[in-house]
């Protein structure tokens, strides 16, 4: 298991919840609720300037696929804020499948008592918590970085 901390992202069309590791890669837990940005990149900016607090060793951005595997509108969105990432931060963005994760969220929280109407922010949070989690554990038990890498295309202007 390599060490250092690692980010959880979790692209919403609202909100972006962020978690984070420890440095041993053992525990995640829940950073920020970031508003998405619907003209210019503040959300990114305020993702990077959580990255130079907390110098993570990469970013873990959930995609979103359908229950079949299949894409969706939400995973082009995520694929596209995660290649965002990748090119501002230049630290190695990973996309792993993170189905199901808002429901858990959901689910977590309405176990521990919270009305889903006051916690909206918290829930984009916790999802964070799930993909970041999962991917630590998918690493601790394959010995290998979770998901996929996101590769830039080179500039064919260049």
């Amino acid at each position: 298991m390599r060490t250092g901390v690692r980010l959880g992202i979790d692209v919403g069309k609202v909100r972006v919840g962020v978690s984070r590791s420890d440095f041993h890669g053992m525990l995640a837990t829940p950073v920020e609720t970031v508003p998405r940005s619907t003209d210019g990149d503040a959300d990114v900016r305020r993702i990077l300037e959580i990255v130079s607090e907390l110098e993570p060793i990469e970013l873990v951005v959930g995609l979103p696929l359908a229950l079949s595997g299949s894409h969706t509108a939400s995973t082009n969105d995520a694929v596209t804020f995660a290649e965002k990432l990748a090119t501002a931060s230049a630290l190695p963005v990973r996309l792993v499948d993170e189905r199901l994760s808002t429901v858990s969220a959901h689910s977590a929280l309405r176990s521990s008592g919270k009305k889903s109407s006051r916690s909206r922010s918290i829930v984009d949070q916790v999802a964070a918590v799930i993909i970041l989690q999962h991917a630590l554990d998918a690493e601790r038990g394959s010995s290998h970085p979770p998901g996929a890498l996101v590769k830039l295309s080179e500039d064919p202007e260049t």
